[in-house]
C-alpha cells in the first residue's frame, strides 16, 4: 500500500479568487482528484497539511508599517539590516525586539529571509478551506477505509514563518506546534510501499516540507518517493526555485512524474 502526502490544497492557492493565487493549481487540483480516485484502492494512507494563520502574523502586511507609518505591501523583502535601521518595524511596537531576534536567526541559516505575503488561509475563512474536487476525492477514500486522513494544521504561531509541514523556519522553544513534527515523519514514511506528493506550491511549502522528511528519510526511503509533477506548480516569480527543488528531490534518488505516469508507476509496485 502506499501513502499519498497533499501539502496545503487551500482555496487560497489553488482557486484564482484566493488571495495567493498559485497559476496552474486550479488545474493540478482536479488532477489529483482524478488521481485520488483511480488510486484509491492502493492508498494505504492519506495525509493533508493545511497553511493555518492567525489574520495578524509576522509574514503579512497587517503586521508592519513602513518607517514614514505608510502601510507594508504585499511582497516586500524585510531584512534584520532594514527593521534595525528604522526602515520598516511592527506596528505593535513591544514587539520589535523579539522581531529583531527572529530575523537574525532566520538569515542567519541562508535559507530564507522573511518575504511579506498577502493575507491568506486565515484559520475558519473560505481560503483556509480544500478545495471541493480535492475535499470529495479525499471523502471518497475516507468512506472506503473507514478513518479520516490525517491532517496536519501548520503556522499557528504568529511569531515565526512555517513553510514546511514538519517544522517552522525558526522553531519556539515554547511552542510545541513550532518544533518538528515527529509524528507527521513517521506517517510519511513510504515502507514497503511508495510516498507519492503533491501540493502547493511547489516552489515553497512543498519543497521545505520534503527538504525535511528527507532529513529523516534512509537513502532507500527517499527512492521510494515520486513527486506528483503535474499536481504541484510555483508561485508566480519563482519557476526557479521550484525547478531546482525538484532537480535536487530527483539527484537524491526520489522521482518526478506526471499523475498520468505514476497511474502505471502503481499499478507494477
Amino acid at each position: 500500500m502506499h501513502t499519498l502526502l497533499i501539502i496545503d490544497p487551500q482555496n487560497d492557492f489553488c482557486d484564482p479568487r484566493g488571495s495567493l493565487f498559485v497559476p496552474g493549481a486550479a488545474g493540478d487540483m482536479e488532477r489529483l482528484a482524478g488521481f485520488i480516485r483511480a488510486t484509491r484502492r492502493q492508498l494505504g494512507e492519506v495525509i493533508v497539511t493545511l497553511d493555518s494563520h492567525p489574520s495578524v502574523a509576522i509574514e503579512r502586511p497587517t503586521f508592519w508599517r513602513r518607517g514614514d507609518g505608510g502601510p507594508v505591501a504585499a511582497f516586500t523583502q524585510i531584512t534584520h539590516a532594514q527593521l534595525a535601521a528604522g526602515e520598516y518595524s511592527p506596528i505593535e511596537p513591544s514587539l520589535r525586539s523579539r522581531v529583531l531576534t527572529y530575523l537574525q536567526a532566520l538569515e542567519a541559516q541562508g535559507r530564507y529571509k522573511l518575504m511579506v505575503w498577502p493575507v491568506h488561509c486565515v484559520i475558519g475563512a473560505w481560503g483556509h478551506n480544500i478545495p471541493s474536487a480535492v475535499l470529495e476525492a479525499v471523502g471518497e477514500w475516507e468512506s472506503q477505509v473507514q478513518r479520516g486522513a490525517f491532517k496536519v494544521l501548520k503556522g499557528q504561531n504568529p511569531l515565526t514563518e512555517q513553510y514546511s509541514a514538519v517544522r517552522a523556519e525558526v522553531p519556539s522553544a515554547d511552542d510545541p506546534r513550532t518544533q518538528t513534527n515527529r509524528e507527521l515523519i513517521e506517517q510519511c514514511r513510504p515502507g514497503s510501499g511508495l510516498l507519492l506528493v503533491a501540493g502547493e506550491a511547489a516552489s515553497h511549502c512543498v519543497a521545505a516540507t520534503l527538504e525535511h522528511l528527507f532529513e529523516a528519510f534512509s537513502d532507500e526511503e527517499i527512492r521510494r518517493v515520486i513527486l506528483l509533477s503535474d499536481c504541484m506548480s510555483p508561485v508566480a516569480g519563482f519557476e526557479a526555485e521550484a525547478r531546482g527543488f525538484i532537480d535536487g528531490a530527483v539527484a537524491r534518488g526520489a522521482r518526478a512524474m506526471t499523475s498520468t505516469q505514476a497511474l502505471t508507476e502503481i499499478s507494477t509496485n
